[in-house]
């Protein structure tokens, strides 16, 4: 597909100063187009910060753009240790930080900058004669300034970060979960730094089942040796928490592998009660802000649960904020809102991991040419987004812009593996319960059966390939 005329005189509009948005930058100059960054947060990569306290699961060497260390060498830019991992904050200051400040992308990124619409200059989403060929125009709003900027192509890596998943069934928020503000967390809390006071000597209940639940757990057993009193719920919405727990030593990333067999002996140990098939019905907060507030739910065979607790960290999951992209044509998969031809190689009914292949322009297009979704909002509420993967979209994506179809077509990219790789979900989890060294649930509390939690679900089980990833479970998805 060669590039329309508007490419090649307008600038690339890319949604997001993330690792993928600023992957993106660093492609379309080696390109020779012009790149225009605008990112909300007041600094770049402003969610990674949000969990920078955070570990990824992907040594350095997977998780660096090989465009933006184009751009980094010259400024005299060192790797660090390719085998370390490096925490959320550490991408952030040793890498993202150093390569938003290059003198190439420095001058072509504006933070502070929201994108509210998407739209084709002159016509809105319904009219077809004459669509094709029009420049975009991106709505912004900065220090209460609306702009409109036009813009050959878009680009769109804002990600998912800041819209989760409610903690209510069916994909709706529970009675009372939109009063609950003050009791929820988020879904990486810094359980053992900044936030330490808010969980020591208190109940916390932890919704998920992906690696973000994992991580937040696994700090809390450790402030629990540290802080008599420290109570910890987990519940889960399936019957067996095998998925997280994974692979252990099979898993071709041991970070991942590690955190699921520790979080395994800690629900063994009793650290951590674990609730299955849990149901969350209602939230009540107190009247006091210090005050509990109370979840009910249903578990196994429609036992009501009552839980008293002092925060609620809902690693529920994520899906993609459409409505900048109202006015814009997209072709998008109605369940895992992914792109169309995206969507069955990452719909978690069929995937349980990393098993889906390199992809690149042309899985991303839609029928308003010359506009992509990438980056963890690519795969919609899918959860298996690793972040290689994104490097190698935003590749392809700048090829076919600049009129190179053949290296667009060409997609390579090289993951670790995972350990076995399986589909049969349900068969493999019910074998796993009743084979489960996990312990049994404390009296109360019943045990039970297959996982059905929000889109995080299927990002943490034992399959391959696997690589960087920030997990929406993070950090969507590798942390």
């Amino acid at each position: 597909m060669g590039a329309s005329l508007p490419v090649q005189e307008l600038p690339v509009v890319v949604i997001g100063a993330g690792p993928v948005g600023l992957a993106a930058a660093a492609h379309l100059l080696e390109r020779g187009l012009e790149p225009l960054v605008l990112e909300a947060g007041d600094v770049v990569a402003a969610a990674v910060r949000d969990w920078g306290h955070v570990r990824l699961f992907s040594p350095w060497g997977y998780d660096v753009d090989a465009a933006a260390l184009r751009l980094l060498e010259p400024a005299g830019w060192e790797s660090p240790d390719r085998d370390a991992l490096p925490s959320g904050a550490e991408l952030v200051d040793s890498y993202l930080a150093p390569l938003a400040a290059t003198p190439e992308l420095a001058p072509r990124i504006r933070t502070g900058t929201r994108v509210l619409a998407v739209t084709r200059e002159g016509v809105d989403k319904t009219r077809t004669v004459g669509r094709e060929g029009r420049p975009y125009v991106v709505r912004t709003v900065r220090d209460g300034e609306v702009t409109d900027l036009r813009a050959g192509a878009v680009i769109d890596a804002s990600g998912t970060w800041g819209s989760a998943n409610p903690l209510g069934a069916a994909g709706l928020r529970a009675p009372g979960e939109d009063l609950a503000g003050p009791w929820l967390v988020g879904p990486l809390p810094d359980v053992l730094g900044r936030e330490r006071k808010r969980f020591a000597g208190r109940h916390t209940l932890v919704a998920g089942m992906g690696h973000s639940a994992a991580n937040t757990l696994l700090a809390l057993a450790q402030l629990r040796e540290e802080e008599p009193g420290t109570d910890i719920t987990w519940v889960i919405r399936g019957r067996s928490p095998a998925r997280l727990y994974g692979s252990g030593d099979a898993d071709g990333l041991p970070a991942r592998g590690l955190l699921g067999s520790t979080l395994k002996a800690a629900v063994a140990s009793g650290a951590i009660r674990l609730i299955r098939e849990f149901t969350l019905t209602a939230l009540e907060p107190a009247d006091d802000a210090d005050g509990p507030v109370v979840v009910t739910g249903t578990a196994r065979d429609g036992e009501e649960v009552r839980l008293e607790v002092d925060a609620i960290a809902a690693a529920t999951g994520f899906r993609p904020d459409l409505e900048m992209l109202r006015e814009v044509r997209l072709d998008l998969d109605p369940g895992v809102e992914a792109p169309a031809r995206l969507a069955p190689l990452i719909d978690p009914n069929f995937h349980s991991c990393g098993t889906v292949p390199p992809h690149g322009e042309q899985l991303l297009s839609h029928p308003d040419e010359n506009l992509y979704i990438v980056g963890m909002k690519s795969y919609g509420r899918a959860p298996t987004f690793l972040l290689a993967t994104g490097y190698e979209q935003v590749r392809s994506i700048a090829a076919a812009l600049a009129g190179d179809t053949a290296s667009a077509e060409r997609v390579e990219l090289n993951l670790p593996q995972t350990g076995v790789c399986s589909t049969d979900l349900g068969d493999r989890e019910a074998a796993e319960t009743a084979d489960s060294d996990c312990g049994p649930a404390p009296v109360g509390f019943p045990t039970g059966s297959e996982h059905g939690h929000s889109a995080e679900a299927a990002a943490t089980s034992c399959c391959a390939p696997a690589p960087p990833a920030v997990t929406a479970g993070a950090p969507s998805r590798g942390a």
